[in-house]
Order: C-alpha cells, then structure tokens, then sequence
C-alpha cells in the first residue's frame, strides 16, 4: 500500500505508508524531530500531542514547518 498526500504545497507518494497512517508516522518517515516541526493538516494546526491519534487520509494537504535555529 502506499499514501498519495500534497506536502507543502507538492504532490507527494509514500511507498512505506499505508492509507491511514497518523502524522506521528509521516514525520517519523521524513527523518524530522518532532519537537522542532509544527504541522497543518487541511488548513488547521494540529497540535503535537494529537499526532498519534490524527489519521492521514489520501490526498490530505499538509504543510510542514521546521524550526531552525542559529546564531
């Protein structure tokens, strides 16, 4: 099975997920850390403490941000 979404504003295919994974899994596959990504599902920000339970869904629109810091 495989997951067809829009990220950031980009079709994308994930070969590794099934339809119906959570976002907790995506930033897993993309190799972020979940402490430094804000994530938006569908025009709402969806809090890091519902990742687990928030299922991603064939063609979701996604935007994904990551936190850099620096000096």
């Amino acid at each position: 099975m495989s997951l067809r979404i829009v990220l950031n504003g980009h079709p994308r295919l994930f070969e590794s997920l099934p339809s119906a994974s959570t976002l907790q899994q995506l930033v897993a596959e993309l190799g972020l850390q979940s402490d430094r990504v804000a994530v938006e599902l569908n025009g709402g920000i969806v809090s890091r403490s519902s990742w687990s339970e928030m299922s991603i869904k064939e063609d979701d629109r996604l935007e994904i941000v990551h936190f850099v810091g620096g000096g």
